[in-house]
């Protein structure tokens, strides 16, 4: 069933394709895995009661008492016939909760319906725990964990993250020990020098090396001029102590379902967007073999809040405290792909730190001035997007193009791309590529 999924680009839906029967092989239960139940219930509220269930009355009575039907059943004491009704009521309650989730677009979701989805998401990834589970029912609850950080709401002091560190811990160590047995190939990408655009010199983005808070302020912020920043980001762990190699991202977060753009651009006709773990989507899309899926992009996906581990490899540019705003109005993302992926020339309603942190872009910017120059759609989805494919302009259809004055750069690891507010920008990886960019006002 199609879903619009919460992280869409600013003018498109996007389209996520998701289900919540997972049938897996069962595979023998390791001693671990016997005791993870234990570790899940140390984290849950000590009885029925502590554990709340208020809801406005836009949720029917009929979910509320199949939620606390949930409850009372994972308090129970274990018998057959509570097993499979955890099982049975958790499942209703994510059957019913996702069709309100995808009965119009994402803004117009009721927020108490999410949290009923985040609940059903907790009951689920409960049951699958209680009794000793396999591992792959251990990784169908991470999906689960997932699927209610995604689409769901916070409920609980954020339990659905508590627990699914709890599952990825598990995780981590049936396959450090599957490694020490031989038994994990890691598939490596062939890393190939990228043919680097010249950058013309009267075009080119100025670089300035760690100015102060001032002089940004006066000379860039202000005036809203483009700049990249140089030094200004050594410190973080990714770029050091942490690099963000393809086996450091599978070790942290592999088994974890992301969104994922598939197509050469958001505005063709034939993208949409999917779920898979970071492992498939590596395999899939980065470290593909000859006759593998088309381009996929982790594109301005908030990964950072999914995956609070990751989150410590990073820091929030010190610049962004000259914004209005405190750092909780500060949206972070993820860009994370192959070579080739492109975000179509477009313009944002907030200043953009765009920070390099693997691999290459190349990147071209447009003054808001220009952008009656810049043809942009006609569509109100898609209004703050040109129709011109930037490399490759149709000169007759959009014969003003080419004399828009643009500034160019390639932002390489390290570098911080400044993009003031309502400028237009088009960004090609040059290869393999993890961006992080951070919206704000």
């Amino acid at each position: 069933m199609p879903l619009c999924c919460r992280s869409a680009r600013d003018g498109r839906r996007r389209v996520v394709t998701a289900g919540h029967v997972v049938r897996t092989a069962q595979t023998r239960p390791s001693s671990s895995m016997a005791s993870l139940w234990s570790k899940i219930s140390a984290a849950l509220p000590r009885d029925e009661e502590q554990l709340p269930l208020r809801f406005s009355d836009k949720v029917e009575a009929s979910v509320v008492e199949m939620l606390r039907r949930s409850r009372r059943l994972l308090y129970n004491d274990d018998d057959d016939d509570a097993a499979a009704g955890r099982m049975l009521s958790a499942q209703i309650v994510l059957d019913v909760s996702w069709e309100r989730l995808n009965a119009g677009t994402w803004r117009h979701v009721d927020k108490e319906w999410r949290r009923v989805y985040s609940y059903g998401c907790l009951f689920k990834a409960a049951a699958l725990c209680r009794h000793g589970p396999s591992a792959d029912q251990v990784l169908q609850a991470v999906r689960t964990c997932d699927m209610g950080l995604l689409m769901g709401a916070a409920i609980m002091d954020d339990i659905l993250q508590v627990v699914v560190g709890i599952l990825q811990g598990e995780v981590r160590r049936s396959t450090e020990l599957e490694k020490e047995g031989g038994g994990a190939e890691v598939k490596r990408k062939k890393m190939e020098c990228p043919r680097v655009p010249v950058i013309r010199e009267e075009a080119a983005v100025p670089r300035v090396k760690c100015p102060s808070l001032e002089s940004f302020s006066a000379n860039y912020l202000l005036p809203l001029k483009p700049v990249v920043l140089e030094g200004t980001i050594e410190h973080w762990p990714a770029l050091n102590r942490r690099p963000w190699s393809l086996e450091y991202l599978r070790d942290v977060a592999g088994c974890r379902t992301v969104p994922v753009e598939v197509g050469s651009r958001y505005t063709d006709e034939e993208w949409s967007q999917t779920l898979l773990t970071l492992n498939d989507f590596i395999d899939r899309h980065v470290v593909k073999e000859e006759g593998a899926e088309g381009p996929g992009y982790l594109a301005q996906h908030q990964l950072f809040d999914q995956i609070p581990e990751l989150k410590e490899d990073i820091r929030l540019p010190d610049y962004c405290c000259l914004g209005e705003g405190d750092e909780d109005d500060i949206t972070v993302n993820a860009w994370f792909g192959p070579g080739g992926t492109v975000s179509p020339l477009h313009q944002d309603p907030q200043q953009n730190f765009l920070a390099q942190v693997v691999g290459s872009k190349y990147i071209r910017l447009y003054s808001p001035e220009d952008t009656d120059k810049l043809y942009p759609h006609p569509s109100p989805l898609l209004h703050n997007t040109s129709q011109v494919e930037v490399e490759n302009p149709d000169a007759g259809r959009f014969p003003e193009f080419a004399g828009a004055p643009y500034a160019e750069c390639v932002l390489r690891p390290g570098d911080v791309l400044f993009i003031p507010v309502r400028h237009w920008h088009y960004v090609r990886s040059l290869e393999l590529s993890f961006s992080v960019s951070f919206w704000w006002s």
